[in-house]
């Protein structure tokens, strides 16, 4: 069984920082992708940012210069460093990983709530 343990959502101020993590575990290798989404209620969920490996970092336009998405291999883990967060970017966000588990599978996890406000 694989698990994604998301951690570090909550409220910010517009302009503010906030970074979230995500520790996978459980029976999974073959890590090849990790990232994040964000999905607002109504809306379709959308790439935030992730990490191909071998191959490049993509973020959403609308991150770009103000996210940081990074991967740990050794604690297997995804973090999301935001800066210079808008009341857009309130949403909740999902960790998503690719890997090896009785075959190769895309896992998701819970979700986080996020909230820009003032």
């Amino acid at each position: 069984q694989v698990q994604l343990a998301e951690s570090g959502g909550g409220l910010v101020q517009p302009g503010g920082s906030l970074s979230l993590s995500c520790v996978v575990s459980g029976s999974i290798s073959s890590i090849n992708a990790m990232g994040w989404y964000r999905q607002v209620q109504g809306k379709e969920r959308e790439l935030v940012a992730n990490i191909i490996s071998p191959g490049p970092t993509t973020y959403a336009d609308s991150v770009k210069g103000r996210f940081t998405i990074s991967r740990d291999n050794a604690k297997n883990s995804v973090d999301l460093h935001m800066n210079s967060l808008k009341p857009e970017d309130t949403a909740v966000y999902y960790c998503n990983v690719r890997g090896y588990s009785g075959g190769f599978q895309t896992f998701w996890g819970q979700g986080i709530e996020v909230t820009v406000s003032s």
